[in-house]
């Protein structure tokens, strides 16, 4: 049996914990009438020169580079996940969908301890993700949308590609392969004042809840906002971020923005670079969400996407984004939590 899956899945588009509106129980091959073990020769195996015999299960090991010691082992099944299509003028059908699931026997380390207990939704370019998956059946164009509000919820929707008027950016290559969702950052502004270091690459992941910069990017970044805000920096001793302050309710509305720029002048204006926590006598206390990284590229991570409409559109090889309340009337295949299942 799989370890529980049930509450909290995380998305990995490569988010923080995505809430659900309806409790779900715990995810067993044995206990589904739909699952089925993949075989050892099945076209799918990466491990299958490992098994003693070709109709073995197939076993999977998988190590998350951006997380410690936290690794996952187990056998791949697969099975339906339900969908439904969504929009205002059409009636709402239902449909099943196959999908490849690895169904984790050991597993741990610092990912697995807290930040997604219950398993990880793979929405990476890769042959076995969920769109990719989807669209190889004829399901779905090859694409899908992420959006997050700001009361800490929102939705996927696979096949939807967006709108004519979004502003969108290629998707960039590593070592000649689209491993990942990596886009190039040509410069980056505070305020009025664009700061004038070389761009950086930058992976979009929503399976990072916070956004990382590389070092001299990052402290280029910070020096420059800790100029312009309104407020007082303090001391966060144990706190997530180095850049925090106390502010008024009316110093709050004069946080610099941040903003992105990407290649042919497509900007994308992060709405709340800030987390803020209350405090007392009419203060609040805010930190800028931002982590350094000694690594060669920066990490978008889902706190910049919120109020995005963020499209991930693998077909045509590039990222779209337009503001969003996360309210859509297009008609488009939607994630139905109904079945829990991990996928990575």
């Amino acid at each position: 049996m799989c370890p529980p899956i049930c509450q909290l899945l995380q998305y990995f588009s490569g988010a923080p914990v995505i809430m659900q509106d309806r409790d779900l129980s715990e995810y067993s091959p044995s206990l589904s009438s739909t699952s089925r073990h993949l075989s050892c020769d099945h076209q799918l195996c990466e491990w299958g020169s490992n098994c003693k015999n070709p109709k073995d299960p197939c076993p999977y090991i998988f190590n998350y580079d951006d997380f410690e010691n936290t690794t996952s082992a187990g056998f791949l099944v697969e099975d339906k996940l339900h969908l439904a299509s969504v929009g205002d003028h059409t009636a709402r059908k239902m449909l099943q969908a196959s999908v490849v699931l690895g169904c984790g026997r050991k597993q741990g380390g610092s990912f697995f301890d807290g930040a997604a207990p219950d398993g990880v939704m793979g929405l990476g370019p890769g042959d076995i993700s969920v769109p990719s998956l989807l669209a190889k059946a004829g399901l779905i164009q090859n694409c899908f949308s992420l959006c997050f509000d700001e009361n800490d919820s929102g939705r996927i929707l696979f096949g939807d590609r967006g709108h004519a008027s979004q502003q969108s950016t290629p998707f960039l290559p590593i070592q000649g392969t689209y491993v990942a969702y990596f886009v190039g950052v040509e410069s980056y502004c505070v305020g009025n004042s664009c700061l004038k270091r070389s761009g950086f690459k930058a992976l979009v992941d929503s399976g990072s809840s916070f956004t990382y910069l590389p070092s001299e990017v990052y402290n280029e970044l910070v020096s420059e906002f800790d100029k312009q805000v309104n407020a007082k920096r303090i001391s966060f001793q144990d706190g997530l971020w180095d850049y925090c302050y106390n502010a008024s309710s009316q110093e709050l509305h004069d946080i610099p923005a941040i903003q992105l720029k990407f290649p042919r002048n497509q900007n994308f204006v992060v709405h709340n670079p800030t987390y803020s926590i209350p405090h007392h006598q009419g203060f609040t206390m805010f930190c800028l969400s931002l982590q350094p990284t000694d690594g060669s590229y920066g990490i978008i991570g889902q706190n910049f996407m919120i109020g995005y409409r963020m499209v991930f559109d693998i077909e045509n090889l590039k990222l779209g984004w337009s503001n969003s309340s996360c309210k859509y009337t297009v008609i488009l295949f939607g994630l139905i939590m109904e079945n829990s299942i991990s996928l990575f």
